[in-house]
């Protein structure tokens, strides 16, 4: 059993920290017989109390791999005493929430409960650990979510495998299936064989828990061992293998996209083209790792770091720019992640090996420093601003190894550092020829190039309509230069006709009128329909309709003019998002259980 008090923070805490965080944090740590470890925290007062059990789940064998998948969204929905409903309301008859999450080598029970339904909230955890059933109504429903989520891997997941695989060598977070099952295999499994891994991966051996709450550790820690006491089991041996090499082989990785590349790919960033370098790293518990936590602040770390400032901000070759270590069972590496518009690839990477032999030749100035370092003072305050989060950060510093007041210790190891260590870092690990650089670039789309503004509008020609054609739809008066254009129609239509739809060429003489587009639009409109090259002048508007789709085939969506070089596809962004919006990021899978709703 080990005891450790985490030291007062110092006096002017910022305003946005909660109370709680200004006093010291007692906690009490022990490993059972079961091989499971127990660290409870002491959070004085606090109305909620925050559970974290942390399960090695790497998907190291490719034979377990749809099996892990379905298991880590079955997880929850039902014991031999209850369904899915059943847990539903024992969890709302508690004021508790939980979820699970799975990332590269674990998978993650939460619960959020508030503090007098904390024994029944280990109760309840033990019973899912200890008596799990897999109905077939829930795992076919796993399934069918399975197979309508799309299984080709992203195109930024691709290039990391891939500069991964070049810098490290094979391994199972570089291989090209990642893990993930074949489809076949996710939809033939039955609930026998979640139960037969969930005996296998779902044991305590190697496994952590967490508790923060507001009763004394001594207590938390002979509670949480008389409830999950009969839960025994493990290792189960599913941990990532360390990588073949301790530093990356450097070089260069190209990935392009063949053919369309328009969509289907599940990621925030198609279409766009992407820059991933993978580097050395220092690892979190190395006594050097804050010079080189500083040194990779500096270059990538926040919002007007060097990457920032000079590949989106000065030149505006990407929107996404970021740059942080990456770390797990696997090992560390500096990874630099760009994101910017098609055929940008070469220029970002060549900009990005200019800011890193920048820096690793002649070092940050002082102030640069001094800005890091309050970053990442402030950062760490943030990042433990609820309960919430202070009980998911000490869940991964017991599973990484470290001890739990490691946050409050590196803050002063952060302040001890001169900008000379910083430079002696940012040389010895941020020079360009000591890395992966990786790019990828998207396939051709089916979308005019870069029409410009000033590009003629092709306009449908009229047939004669005659007299009784319909009468034009005005636009309002004031409308704006953004507004969509008023759609015309020929003269001496009707005041109360429908507006016309398209017709096909050669349509006879009784098809309804075309839409004609209004002429010089200007530069905001949407670009129109293209023509097709020495049409003539009175040839119909091209339509992209699949072939022989008839007349009434839809029209295609018109794309913004102007896009540019470095503008996002069309599909990337929100709308007015800006030109330097980030990509979203996909967010964790997740499986929730609020309240009373299943």
């Amino acid at each position: 059993m080990t005891r450790a008090r985490t030291a007062a923070l110092p006096t002017g805490v910022p305003p946005t920290v909660p109370p709680h965080a200004a006093g010291p944090r007692t906690t009490l740590s022990a490993d059972l017989p079961t091989g499971l470890r127990v660290l409870a925290a002491h959070a004085p007062a606090a109305p909620l109390a925050e559970l974290r059990l942390v399960i090695p789940y790497a998907r190291t064998e490719l034979g377990l791999a749809a099996a892990q998948e379905l298991l880590a969204a079955c997880l929850g929905t039902g014991s031999r005493d209850r369904t899915r409903q059943g847990i539903a309301d024992r969890a709302a008859d508690l004021g508790a929430e939980l979820s699970t999450v799975v990332t590269a080598e674990s998978l993650i029970l939460s619960v959020s409960v508030l503090a007098p339904g904390l024994p029944g909230a280990l109760d309840l955890l033990a019973e899912l650990l200890l008596r799990p059933r897999y109905e077939e109504g829930e795992v076919a429903l796993a399934q069918r979510r399975a197979a309508a989520a799309p299984r080709a891997p992203a195109p930024r997941v691709r290039l990391r495998r891939a500069a991964l695989a070049h810098g490290f060598g094979p391994h199972p977070l570089s291989s090209e299936s990642g893990g993930t099952a074949p489809l076949l295999d996710l939809v033939s499994l039955v609930p026998d064989d979640l139960l037969a891994l969930h005996a296998r991966a779902v044991v305590p051996g190697g496994s952590s828990l967490v508790v923060l709450a507001g009763e004394e550790p001594d207590a938390v820690l002979r509670l949480a061992g008389e409830r999950l006491a009969p839960w025994s089991g493990g290792p189960s041996g599913l941990t990532l293998p360390s990588f073949a090499r301790a530093v990356p082989r450097p070089g260069a990785v190209e990935l392009t996209e063949q053919g369309d590349s328009g969509g289907g790919w599940g990621d925030a960033v198609a279409g766009q083209s992407l820059v991933l370098t993978v580097g050395p790293g220092v690892p979190t518990a190395d006594p050097l790792h804050a010079p080189f936590h500083l040194a990779q602040l500096v270059l990538g770390g926040y919002a007007s770091a060097r990457l920032a400032r000079q590949v989106r901000d000065r030149l505006g070759l990407a929107y996404d720019v970021s740059a942080g270590l990456r770390e797990n069972g696997a090992g560390s590496w500096l990874e630099i992640a760009c994101a910017g518009a098609p055929g940008g690839a070469g220029r970002i990477a060549a900009e990005i090996t200019r800011c890193l032999r920048d820096l690793a030749e002649d070092g940050p100035s002082r102030a640069e420093v001094d800005r890091a370092r309050a970053y990442a003072a402030g950062f760490t305050r943030f990042a433990l601003a609820t309960r919430a989060e202070e009980a998911s950060a000490l869940a991964g510093f017991v599973a990484a190894g470290l001890e739990p007041d490691w946050l409050d210790g590196y803050r002063e190891r952060l302040a001890a550092v001169t900008p000379e260590q910083v430079a002696e870092a940012a040389a010895r690990h941020l020079a360009p020829d000591r890395a992966v650089v990786a790019t990828y670039e998207p396939g051709p789309t089916a979308a005019p190039p870069h029409p410009g503004p000033h590009a003629p509008v092709p306009k449908a020609v009229l047939p004669d309509a005659g007299p009784h054609a319909p009468a034009p739809t005005a636009a309002p008066p004031d409308a704006g230069p953004h507004a969509p254009a008023p759609r015309a129609v020929p003269p001496d239509a009707e005041p109360h006709a429908p507006f016309p739809k398209a017709a096909p060429p050669d349509a006879g003489p009784h098809a309804p009128a075309p839409t004609a587009a209004p002429p010089h639009p200007g530069p905001h409109a949407p670009v129109p329909k293209a023509v097709l090259p020495d049409a003539g002048p009175h040839a119909p508007a091209l339509q992209a309709a699949q072939p022989a789709g008839g007349p009434h085939a839809p029209a295609p969506t018109a794309v913004p003019p102007q896009a540019g070089p470095h503008a996002p596809a069309p599909t990337a962004a929100p709308p007015d998002a800006g030109p330097h919006a980030p990509a979203p990021t996909p967010a964790p899978t997740s499986h929730d259980q609020k309240g009373a709703r299943p």
